[in-house]
C-alpha cells in the first residue's frame, strides 16, 4: 500500500509542473498562454504583448464595422434588427443598428478600449515590483480580463446617441494629439539608437560600409521628404487658392531645414556628440508624413483630393434607411500602419530603450545579478519567468495610459479625423487640421530641445 502510494506521489511531481501550469494559465502568470509556442521570455515583455493584442482586436472589430457591405448584410439577419425600426433586440435591450456600424461603431468600441486601458491605468498606479499584489492582476488572470473587455464593449453599444459622438470627439483629438508627441519620442529615441549603434559597428569593424549606410539612410529620407513637398504642393494647392495649405507646407519646410541646421553646429555636436543628420531626416520624415495628415482634413474639396464627400450620403438598404461607408482613403491606411509598428514599438520594447524608458519608469531598479537571471532562465526554460521582484522594468500605469492615447488615435484614423455632424453625417472640420499642424510644430520644438538641452542644462546628464 506504502508503495503505491509512493509511486502515486511521484507520477504527480512528474505531471504537475506541466498540468499545473496549464490549467493555471487563465488565472496565474501572464506569459503561459505563449509558453508553449514562444522561447524564455520575460514575464514583463510578454504582459505587455497580451494587453497590445487586446487593443489590436478592438481594432480588428472596428476595421470589421467599417468594412463595405456590413450593413446591408447586418439587416438581412432578420434576429438581429427588428423589421420597421432599424434596431436590434440583444438580452431583452434594444440598440439603434446604425450603432453597429461605421463611425458610431468605431466610436463605441474605442470608448470601450479607453475604458478598459483607463481602469488598469488608475489600478496600477505606483506598482513598484512583483511583489506588489497587483502585479498578480497585470500579469495574470487574462481570462477574467477578457470577459471584462467584452463586458465593457457590449455596454458601451448601449450607450444612447444623444451627443456621445460629439463630446467623444473632442476626448479622441486631446488623446490623439498626446500620441503623436509619443509617436515623436519613440521616434528620436530610435533614430539616436541606430545611428549610434551603426557608428559603433564602424568603429569596431573599421569599415567605411557603415557610415556609407548611414549616409544612404540619410539621402534617402530627406529625398523622400522632398518628394512629399512636392506632391504636396501639387496634390494638395490651387495657384489661386489654399493659401493655408501653402503656408503649412512652407512653414513645416522651413522649420525642418533649421532644425537640420541646428543638428549639425560645431557647439551642438561637441556636447551631443551622437547628433546628426540621420535623426534630422528621420524627423524631417515624420513631420512631412503629419503634414499630409493635417491637409488631407482640410474641409475644401479644391484644397483636398481625399474629401470623402459620399460619407453620409444616405440610402436605402432593405427597406431601412442608413448611410453608405467609403474605405478609407491613403492617409488613413498609412497612419493605421504607423500606429501599430508605434504600438508593437512600446510594447516589445519599452524596457530596452533610454527615451521611453525614462518615461515609463517608475524608480531606478537594482539591477539583477547575472547569475540570478541565468538560474531564472534554466528554471523557467519554455515559458516566461519573473524579472521584476526587485523592481518593475516598466510603469504598469504609464503603460496602460499609453494604451489609453493609443485608443484615441486609432478611432481618429479609422474616422479619418471627421467630426460627427447631424443625421449621422461626417464632417471634416479645421479641428483635425490644427490639431495635426500643432503637434508637428511640437515635435519639432521636442527635437530642438534635445539638441540644445546639453548646452543650456551642462550640469545635466543626457548620454
Amino acid at each position: 500500500m506504502d508503495g503505491r502510494m509512493m509511486r502515486s506521489m511521484r507520477l504527480k511531481e512528474e505531471e504537475a509542473p506541466g498540468q499545473g501550469y496549464r490549467a493555471s494559465c487563465l488565472c496565474g502568470s501572464a506569459p503561459c498562454i505563449l509558453c508553449s509556442c514562444c522561447p524564455c521570455s520575460h514575464n514583463s515583455t510578454l504582459s505587455r504583448l497580451i494587453f497590445t493584442a487586446f487593443l489590436f482586436l478592438g481594432v480588428l472589430v472596428s476595421i470589421i464595422m467599417l468594412s463595405p457591405g456590413v450593413e446591408s448584410q447586418l439587416y438581412k439577419l432578420p434576429w438581429v434588427c427588428e423589421e420597421g425600426t432599424g434596431s436590434t433586440v440583444i438580452l431583452q435591450g434594444h440598440i439603434d443598428c446604425g450603432s453597429l456600424l461605421g463611425h458610431r461603431a468605431v466610436y463605441r468600441m474605442c470608448f470601450a478600449m479607453a475604458a478598459f486601458f483607463f481602469l488598469f491605468t488608475l489600478l496600477m498606479i505606483c506598482v513598484r515590483s512583483s511583489r506588489d499584489p497587483r502585479a498578480a492582476i497585470q500579469n495574470g488572470f487574462w481570462f477574467f480580463k477578457f470577459l471584462i473587455f467584452v463586458g465593457i464593449t457590449v455596454g458601451a453599444f448601449y450607450i444612447p446617441d444623444g451627443s456621445f459622438s460629439n463630446i467623444w470627439f473632442y476626448f479622441g483629438v486631446a488623446g490623439s494629439f498626446v500620441f503623436f508627441l509619443i509617436q515623436l519620442v519613440l521616434l528620436i529615441d530610435f533614430a539616436h539608437s541606430w545611428n549610434q549603434r551603426w557608428l559603433g559597428k564602424a568603429e569596431e569593424c573599421d569599415s567605411r560600409a557603415w557610415y556609407a549606410g548611414l549616409f544612404f539612410f540619410t539621402l534617402l529620407f530627406y529625398a523622400l521628404s522632398i518628394t512629399a513637398v512636392a506632391l504636396l504642393f501639387v496634390y494638395y494647392t490651387q495657384p489661386d487658392a489654399c493659401y493655408e495649405s501653402k503656408v503649412f507646407i512652407g512653414l513645416n519646410l522651413t522649420l525642418c531645414v533649421c532644425v537640420s541646421i541646428v543638428a549639425v553646429l560645431p557647439k551642438i555636436q561637441d556636447a551631443q556628440p551622437n547628433s546628426g543628420l540621420l535623426q534630422a531626416s528621420v524627423i524631417t520624415l515624420y513631420t512631412m508624413f503629419v503634414t499630409w495628415l493635417a491637409l488631407s482634413n482640410v474641409p475644401d474639396q479644391k484644397c483636398n483630393p481625399h474629401l470623402l464627400t459620399h460619407f453620409g450620403n444616405w440610402t436605402a438598404l432593405a427597406g431601412h434607411e442608413g448611410y453608405e461607408t467609403q474605405w478609407w482613403d491613403a492617409p488613413s491606411i498609412v497612419g493605421l500602419v504607423v500606429f501599430i509598428l508605434c504600438t508593437l514599438f512600446i510594447s516589445l520594447r519599452s524596457s530596452d530603450h533610454r527615451q521611453v524608458n525614462s518615461l515609463m519608469q517608475t524608480e531606478e531598479c537594482p539591477p539583477v545579478l547575472e547569475a540570478t537571471q541565468q538560474q531564472q532562465v534554466t528554471v523557467s526554460e519554455g515559458r516566461a519567468f519573473d524579472n521584476e521582484q526587485d523592481g518593475v522594468t516598466y510603469s504598469y500605469s504609464f503603460f496602460h495610459f499609453c494604451l489609453v492615447l493609443a485608443s484615441l488615435h486609432v478611432m481618429m484614423t479609422l474616422t479619418n479625423w471627421y467630426r460627427p455632424g447631424e443625421t449621422r453625417k461626417m464632417i471634416s472640420t479645421w479641428t483635425a487640421v490644427w490639431v495635426k499642424i500643432c503637434a508637428s510644430w511640437a515635435g519639432l520644438l521636442l527635437y530642438l530641445w534635445t539638441l540644445v538641452a546639453p548646452l543650456l542644462l551642462p550640469n545635466r546628464d543626457f548620454s
